[in-house]
């Protein structure tokens, strides 16, 4: 069901300095920060040959990553995002199949302006994973 990584998205406490550790100091090509204000982030997307990293950090206190900031100060690995060539028959077929899909269990329209739905870490090794519409 799973197509292949879209990206890694890395909490940070400080986005300049992140994208100017992947720019400088690991040669990476790195965009601008995006903010995102649908979601409460901005974004800055780290590209890789195969692949992306995909700095967050909070745009304001309510911000789903503030929180998750508040609970890991350094920063962190916040979620993995997979592919999926149909994003409403992956929900039915991991719905079915007993995984949580978080929300109201609608696809929303992520930062790369696709469907996306995030499941449960509790069903998945503890490990937050976000499915993208290819």
């Amino acid at each position: 069901m799973i197509g292949r990584l879209n990206h890694v998205a890395i909490a940070v406490p400080d986005l300049e300095q992140a994208a100017t550790l992947y720019r400088q100091t690991l040669g990476a090509r790195v965009s601008a920060a995006m903010p995102q204000p649908k979601h409460g982030v901005s974004v800055v997307f780290v590209e890789l040959g195969n692949t992306k990293i995909e700095l967050l950090h909070p745009l304001g206190e309510d911000s789903p990553i503030a929180a998750f900031l508040g609970r890991n100060p350094a920063g962190g690995i916040h979620h993995i995002c997979y592919e999926v060539e149909d994003i409403l028959a992956a929900r039915d077929k991991l719905k079915a199949s007993g995984a949580r899909v978080l929300g109201d269990g609608e696809p929303k329209i992520g930062a790369h302006d696709k469907p996306v739905l995030f499941l449960h870490p509790k069903d998945f090794l503890g490990t937050l994973i976000e499915l993208e519409q290819a």
